[in-house]
């Protein structure tokens, strides 16, 4: 599998382009770098989920308010292919730099907004330096990491979910000691790391391996039906991934448990996700990463009711296997993405972003919507429900990671 990933590597890039450490994988050392970048955004933006119980309580926020502001964080991925665009002609390394201090800046701000208007103006903020941080990062991810994709795909989503296992103690740290208006002090720690990061990639070349064409559309439209088929996998997996992270604080307050805890439990099934990313990533390179979604795509909705109708001690377990199977779907994807075309990554990853952005906005409202209205218990069983019906997506893909 690892020679056939190779080859199809190296057929999409022109002999002139071929570069001895594209294939043998010697700057992987970059990938380090890019998934550290990502780790630091992504802390900062996974403040809003833990938090929603005391928004929900000071500022008598809805479920559906809740998932407009999961929304705002992703109307900026609308023009994700502009950037991506221009990320193909352009020296793009400071633009994850530029996209953490934004990031840190309006999430560290949120325990001082005073209503829904201010805080939805502050995570749209936020959303503008998640899209453009999060175009270039697996391009360079792809331009490094050679016959081993998977594997640093793998490494770049450990990152972000290193980050969302962070973010929940951080931030919930930081209303223990300070107040939920307090927490604003956790901002000098993104700077510093942007600055940080800014002498550990200036370095780096990543324009020289980027190759420049002028018109990125032309090639785009034989891709149409690909983000097609990842559209439909997004969307019916989107519903599980709001009901398992960002409404799961609630749904777990819901029922009893402290802030704190509910807090914790967020962080057990990212960092759980951790070893699902890894894992995948490199059982895919090895598999293939059509065989891999689809086992995943059978398992995810049962832990999913398995989980809603778990209690007491055995809530946990669940919920460690359901972040080991449903977070491991993310490195195989971006894989799947990264291997279309060598000519205009970063314009086909702007496009799978916005797809992804704008696939789980649409869900994140009607998983808000269907717990206002239904409970979240009876929402999480839809949830699984139509989790299943990602199945039938998945095997649109053939074993060779092209479409049928």
């Amino acid at each position: 599998m690892e020679q056939k990933i190779e080859s199809e590597f190296v057929e999409n890039i022109p002999i002139e382009k071929i570069d001895k450490n594209d294939i043998k994988s010697k700057d992987f050392g970059t990938v380090v770098t890019v998934s550290l970048a990502h780790m630091v955004h992504d802390t900062y933006s996974s403040f809003l989920a833990p938090v929603l119980p005391i928004l929900i309580k000071t500022i008598a926020l809805t479920k559906f308010q809740a998932g407009w502001l999961d929304f705002a964080i992703k109307i900026p991925s609308l023009i994700n292919p502009l950037f991506g665009a221009i990320a193909d002609k352009i020296d793009v390394k400071y633009f994850m730099i530029l996209g953490i201090i934004i990031m840190t800046v309006s999430m560290s701000f949120l325990g001082l907004a005073p209503d829904f208007v201010s805080l939805f103006i502050l995570i749209f903020i936020g959303g503008i330096g998640s899209s453009i941080f999060h175009v270039p990062g697996p391009v360079i991810i792809k331009k490094t990491a050679g016959d081993r994709l998977g594997l640093g795909m793998s490494f770049y989503m450990i990152g972000g979910e290193l980050a969302r296992t962070l973010g929940p103690m951080l931030i919930l740290g930081a209303v223990s000691l300070w107040s939920f208006e307090g927490s604003w002090r956790v901002m000098p720690l993104g700077l510093l790391v942007a600055v940080m990061l800014y002498f550990k990639i200036r370095k780096i070349n990543v324009h020289d391996h980027v190759e420049k064409h002028n018109r990125p559309a032309r090639n785009y439209r034989q891709y149409i039906n690909f983000f097609i088929i990842i559209a439909g996998i997004t969307v019916f997996r989107s519903g599980m991934s709001s009901a398992l992270t960002l409404f799961l604080p609630t749904f777990l307050t819901s029922k009893g448990a402290s802030l704190w805890l509910a807090g914790i439990s967020l962080s057990i099934f990212q960092f759980a996700g951790v070893f699902g990313t890894l894992f995948m990533g490199m059982i895919s390179d090895k598999i293939g990463r059509k065989k891999s979604l689809l086992i995943l795509a059978v398992i995810n909705p049962i832990l999913l009711f398995a989980f809603n109708y778990s209690s007491g001690f055995w809530v946990y377990p669940v919920l460690i296997l359901a972040g080991l199977a449903h977070l491991g779907f993310n490195p195989i994807i971006l894989a799947l993405v990264q291997e279309r075309d060598s000519k205009n990554l970063s314009f086909l990853n702007g496009t799978y972003m916005t797809i992804s952005f704008l696939g789980s906005s649409l869900m994140v409202l009607t998983i808000g919507y269907l717990s206002d209205k239904l409970g979240l218990a009876l929402t999480y069983d839809i949830a699984g429900y139509l989790a299943f019906l990602v199945i039938p997506f998945v095997m649109m893909l053939d074993n060779k990671n092209e479409l049928t």
